[in-house]
């Protein structure tokens, strides 16, 4: 409202709590037709209460700035303006560039000015815009479900090793029903509800991928800008499409799925596994880890350009994994799962495991199979020697007897840096300490590496020659650092099997010399199966599309309401610091929400579109002087004391307020630039 009005503030601040990571730059048509649109019902909701009361209406202008097209319908000029990211309604008496009109008595004496209207007229043109962009929000959320949005489910993906919700006892294929008491249908859910609960912890309900309900308390941690518990959507049973990988295989170089015959296509959906029909990924998953040293009968439907589809048995041979001869030392015990066989066994964070059975470990067994280990003991009980730091008394030995659970071993992968490795079936995760502690004979390192021999830093390598790069999207080596606030040894171990044609370069301090370097090639243990196969899936996507009309129309009312308290929500954790202001976008970032949406269909451009109406609507009614907000607040003091606030504190609390949101979008687009790199 006013002659510079709402303009692109409310819209900008909109923008900013969006905080949605996003490609590149495209499309920003589409974003200023967006915007138009929803700025444009925001004015249109002013403009037709004003003119209900009788006001006049000097000027109804889309955009802000320089006008580049007007023409004058009646009383009325109608414009567009130079820059979209805005609009305004410009009444007689009522003008944020000059607010001691609100209190001038000679415009006052204009029966059809602003101010000459009562206050609960002056208030239901002010709401009205707010009112407006709720009423387009519902309508354009439940148009986009009667057309059905394509969104991930509140199944867990990759729950990372050590993370929260790996501690509290949360496993891939757990579906996630309700936190803190808010239902949860999709991925979206969980991460706005973790990012923006501000108590300690989340009571959370679900199903286990086996069909068990439980209940769970999680931790979030920071993780430098937001709360997170460590979680990643699902994938499904259809394999990445040819745009999405490497050289448009939807199979990792080198593995048992590259070679298989015939050959695995883009956008595969795997049916069944040995004529066992899967549920899901978790499914998938599971089969593969519980067979990992079988060759294995894979059915796919396969759909042709011309949508006709068929199906296709594809034979897939075990995959040995890719070693080095190595067996490094074990570190302490990084984590201990709520419940788990390790915990009621009486392990500890910060125990170290020296033996188990009657294996020292690191001499007589290799740490990493410790994983298979347990897992293939499971219902049988399993001594263990522990040594624990106590205080005053130094290192203590502890004996232990544990029961593992029948889950297989590496079915959780470290597949992130700093990650530990997980033994799933006693619930506990460890790092590795770069140091040599045995060198396999006839290894790759027999004879180039030593015991003893500290690893410093991890090169992946390709073959000399090689034009095209590989899954990890570049022909440079890279790079590991290998330290004690770089605890790799595992993540460099895992990116070792994924990046199957890569050699090894060791950076190795020997006796206090200086650090060389050698090269190993790996090669494939015969009787050391991985659970994976080499291939790449889609994430799931599922539609959440309304039934009939009325149901859209629910559907669309459940989100606005939804949306909403999100906002607050964001607002509240952005003051008391749970959530990083680095979490904002500006305008640059609507640039991007623009392209994503206009590669996806209608449907999701309306979702867009009414997210945005929303946050304008919530963020504008915001008791901020210049928004819709801000002047409720002086007209509920009028209607209180009966007096118009003096021209002294409306000019001030202008002026406090255009800084206010000035300096706000100066900081967005400073992140947008100089952080975000858009």
């Amino acid at each position: 409202m006013g002659a510079q009005g709402d303009n692109s503030v409310a819209t900008l601040i909109a923008a900013s709590v969006l905080a949605v990571s996003l490609s590149s730059i495209q499309n920003i048509l589409i974003v200023a037709l967006g915007l138009g649109l929803v700025i444009f019902f925001h004015e249109l909701g002013h403009f037709a209460v004003a003119k209900w009361c009788d006001v006049n209406v000097e000027r109804f202008s889309i955009g802000f700035g320089p006008i580049l097209l007007s023409w004058k319908w009646g009383e009325t000029e109608y414009a567009l303006s130079l820059i979209p990211f805005g609009g305004y309604v410009k009444m007689l008496g009522q003008d944020d560039a000059d607010p001691s009109q609100l209190t001038s008595e000679e415009v006052a004496e204009d029966p059809r000015s602003y101010i000459a209207k009562s206050v609960p007229q002056r208030m239901a043109i002010i709401s009205a815009g707010v009112i407006m962009n709720i009423i387009t929000g519902l309508l354009f959320f439940a148009f986009a479900f009667q057309q059905g949005v394509e969104v991930p489910p509140s199944e867990l993906g990759t729950v990372f090793v050590g993370k929260p919700a790996w501690e509290a006892g949360l496993r891939e294929g757990d579906r996630l029903t309700e936190i803190n008491g808010r239902d949860v249908s999709t991925f979206g859910d969980i991460i706005r509800a973790t990012a923006l609960s501000s108590s300690e912890y989340l009571d959370v309900k679900g199903v286990h991928y086996d069909g068990g309900e439980f209940e769970a308390r999680i931790f979030p941690t920071m993780n430098g800008t937001r709360r997170e518990i460590g979680v990643e959507p699902v994938r499904g049973l259809a394999l990445a499409p040819k745009e999405f990988v490497p050289n448009g295989d939807a199979t990792l170089a080198g593995t048992a799925a590259n070679k298989a015959s015939p050959s695995f296509k883009p956008g595969d959906e795997i049916v069944s596994l040995d004529g066992e029909k899967l549920d899901g990924f978790a499914g998938l998953q599971n089969y593969l880890a519980r067979h990992r040293g079988d060759t294995v009968e894979f059915n796919v439907k396969r759909t042709d350009e011309n949508n006709k589809s068929s199906d296709v048995e594809i034979t897939v041979g075990p995959q040995g994994f890719r070693t080095l001869g190595l067996w490094m030392d074990i570190g302490q015990i990084e984590a201990v799962q709520v419940g788990s066989p390790a915990e009621k066994a009486g392990l500890k964070t910060g125990d170290k495991i020296v033996r188990i059975d009657d294996l020292d470990v690191g001499k007589d067994i290799n740490p990493l199979t410790l994983p298979d280990y347990f897992a293939e003991r499971h219902g049988q009980e399993i001594s263990v020697v522990v040594n624990r730091e106590e205080k005053g008394s130094g290192a203590k030995s502890h004996d232990l007897v544990i029961t593992p659970l029948d889950i297989p071993g590496w079915i959780e992968r470290p597949s992130s840096p700093n990650t530990p490795l997980s033994v799933q079936s006693i619930g506990i995760a460890f790092h590795m300490i770069p140091t040599v502690l045995k060198v396999q004979e006839g290894s790759p390192a027999d004879g180039k590496v030593k015991a003893g021999d500290q690893i410093q830093q991890v090169e992946l390598v390709l073959p000399k020659g090689t034009e095209k790069p590989d899954i990890m999207d570049k022909l440079d080596p890279v790079v590991i650092e290998l330290n004690e606030s770089n605890r790799n040894w595992m993540y460099a171990f895992w990116q070792l099997q994924v990046a199957n044609s890569r050699d090894i370069r060791l950076k190795i301090a020997r006796d206090g010399s200086t650090p060389e370097l050698v090269t190993l090639t790996p090669t494939r243990a015969e009787d050391w199966f991985l659970p994976t196969r080499g291939i790449m899936m889609s994430l799931l996507s599922v539609s959440q599309k309304a039934g009939s009309f009325g149901e859209a129309i629910q559907m669309g009312v459940s989100h606005t309401k939804n949306s909403a308290f999100d906002i607050y929500l964001t607002l509240r954790n952005l003051i008391t610091q749970n959530l990083s202001v680095k979490e904002l976008h500006g305008p640059i970032g609507i640039a991007k929400v623009a392209y994503q949406v206009s590669q996806q269909g209608i449907a999701e451009l309306s979702m867009f579109l009414g997210f945005l109406s929303i946050n304008l609507a919530v963020l504008n009614f915001l008791p901020i002087p210049v928004l819709d907000g801000g002047h409720m607040v002086f007209l509920i003091y009028e209607g209180i004391t009966r007096k118009k606030p003096s021209e002294r504190v409306l000019i001030a609390a202008t002026y406090i307020g255009m800084a206010f949101v000035l300096s706000l979008m100066v900081l967005v687009i400073f992140l947008d630039v100089f952080v975000h790199g858009f």
